[in-house]
């Protein structure tokens, strides 16, 4: 037969070494090049970051130089917020040698390796024709990629590769490893705990003769037990402990503040119900789900499986298939709790999207692998050449869609890496005391604090409104900054310098034009005192500090100017 050996390669139910290992260096191989294209990007400048590193490690330069940003409110909060599993990691680098920022770009290649490999294992043990693992890791690799989580090299990077290793070790019944994946769980991102915790309760029931009943399995209770033991002992700390930064905020403050509307920094309250529970990145059921396209026939396997008589390769399913059900209940059941307890748990979409994303390129691949094995048999039981042909056009059709999507779309790999502008800027400042604290409601002063290695007073990047004594005092900077910057009131200025021990400001060339205030949808959350700031512009007042431009700059670039604060407080 024309395609005979092709489809046994592809399907054979005992895969030898050398296929398995063909298939596996083939996953590897295609998340090492997805990785690469990342690392591209990430060193393609010297002056790169990942957009979230500016948030989550910008303040990891104090374990080379505990000195920066001393006595820092932002930097506080963010280090105090981080998990402990992911701030040691990243501080045992540190001490050997590996700068934060360095190790930074380079892990989401490896995570994205160990992911790999972890879903290649896990997805075997399910179904176990090599071919299908192959394509699982691939979906996995490009939805991952498509969405800044993996390479963000932040805790919720870590979340894959724990949560399949975890998977991998419960079917393996592996108790010791799967313990400790649980464990690295609740240390670096401790929602997909709750999510491996939750499949644990459901691995203990069973459906059986159309009826609910408990596993009869002994070993299923023994990981179910020691595995809740292990997430009550990690989570502990979490639940006794009180922020200095206050307690997370109540859904009804969170309603009345522009930062949670339809326009808001931290938009979760949109007017759309079919986007807040379905689409909406933080709130919503499926945010940015498919992608790949194809991750949509991974629906088609519970239709499939109702006429599985027909299909002889889904005889291959193990009736451990049964773990993609429970992970789907546990991650649906936390969801819906996230929006019960709303803020309590962060936020809901955490529950789905990621675990999600695992159960769809596993059912994927098992699906487009059966849908092949069909054609092919149609094909062959034909004695059809034309038919032949037909069947190997399709299988390479789709195929060929799914290896050559990344080339097709512009976007991948979705790294969202920003460049910093003014890299004379930075070194200005960092040949300046380090306690020196910069004023700024320049986009800039988001990547001050960075390659700057100096504080800022605020920044749209670090406005984050779920703490309220953090986002409190946070709020007020920005209000104070904005009634200063754009104050005729000389006095006022120079109170506001004094208050919060400003060293420099930190200004765009268009910043005294009412388009600067009027077009900034970040600005716009702080009223009155951005709408109070335009009209002035608009009725043509002055500024004081604009006043005091030309003899207090210390840096000019082609946007941008450094005043030295106190030369603004000198009359």
């Amino acid at each position: 037969m024309l395609i005979t050996p092709l489809h046994h390669g592809l399907t054979t139910a005992k895969p030898s070494k050398a296929q398995l290992a063909f298939w596996f260096s083939l996953s590897l191989t295609f998340a090492a090049i997805y990785g690469c294209m990342a690392l591209q990007q990430a060193f393609s400048g010297e002056y790169v970051v990942q957009d979230d590193a500016r948030q989550h490690v910008f303040w990891m330069q104090r374990f080379l130089d505990p000195e920066l940003l001393p006595n820092d409110f932002i930097a506080n909060y963010f280090q105090s917020v981080a998990p402990w599993g992911y701030t040691k990691f990243y501080q045992l680098f540190a001490a050997i040698g590996v700068h934060p920022f360095l190790l930074n770009k380079l892990l989401p290649i490896a995570l994205g390796l160990v992911m790999t490999g972890y879903c290649f294992g896990f997805s075997l043990q399910l179904f176990p024709v090599p071919a299908a693992s192959f394509l699982a890791t691939l979906l996995l690799n490009q939805t991952v990629w498509m969405k800044d989580d993996l390479v963000t090299a932040t805790p919720r990077a870590f979340l894959y590769p724990l949560f399949l290793a975890f998977l991998y070790y419960l079917l393996r019944r592996s108790l010791l490893p799967c313990l400790a994946a649980i464990a690295l769980q609740g240390l670096f991102y401790p929602q997909i705990l709750l999510i491996s915790a939750g499949t644990l309760v459901l691995t203990l029931v069973r459906w059986e003769n159309g009826r609910l009943g408990f596993s009869r399995d002994r070993q299923d209770y023994i990981f179910c037990v020691a595995g809740l033991a292990v997430t009550f002992v990690v989570l502990l700390p979490f639940v006794v402990q009180t922020s200095e930064y206050g307690s997370v905020i109540a859904p009804d403050a969170a309603r009345q503040m522009p930062e949670f509307g339809e326009k808001g920094r931290s938009r979760f309250y949109v007017n759309d119900p079919w986007d807040f529970w379905l689409t909406a990145e933080r709130s919503g059921f499926f945010p940015a789900l498919w992608l790949p396209p194809l991750l949509t026939v991974g629906v088609l396997l519970p239709l499939l499986w109702r006429y599985r008589d027909r299909l002889p390769l889904l005889q291959q399913v193990q009736p451990q298939i049964r773990l993609l059900v429970q992970i789907f209940a546990a991650s649906v059941g936390l969801f819906t709790l996230a929006h019960l307890l709303l803020f309590k748990l962060q936020l809901p979409s955490r529950y789905t999207h990621h675990s999600f994303r695992v159960i769809t390129a596993i059912a994927t691949g098992i699906v487009l692998i059966t849908l092949f094995d069909a054609l092919w048999r149609w094909a062959t039981q034909s004695q059809s050449a034309p038919k032949q042909y037909l069947a190997i056009g399709i299988i390479v059709l789709v195929s060929a869609a799914l290896l050559l999507y990344p080339s097709y779309d512009q976007r991948f790999p979705d790294t969202k890496y920003k460049e910093g502008q003014a890299p004379a800027l930075y070194q200005f400042l960092q040949k300046t005391p380090k306690a020196s604290l910069v004023a700024s409601l320049s986009e800039e002063a988001n990547f001050v604090p960075y390659f700057g290695q100096r504080p800022v007073l605020a920044g749209r990047e670090y406005a984050l409104p779920f703490h309220q004594r953090y986002y409190s005092q946070f709020r007020q900077r920005v209000t104070d900054l904005l009634q200063a910057q754009y104050s005729p009131n000389q006095e006022a200025v120079e109170q506001f310098i004094q208050q919060y021990g400003i060293n420099f400001w930190l200004l765009d060339q268009e910043a005294f034009t009412p388009h600067y205030l009027a077009s900034n949808r970040w600005f716009q959350q702080f009223q009155p005192a951005a709408r109070e700031a335009q009209t002035r512009l608009e009725q043509g007042i002055t500024p004081a500090i604009a006043q005091t431009v030309p003899r207090c700059t210390v840096f000019s670039a082609e946007r941008l100017i450094l005043l030295d604060a106190a030369c603004i407080s000198t009359r």
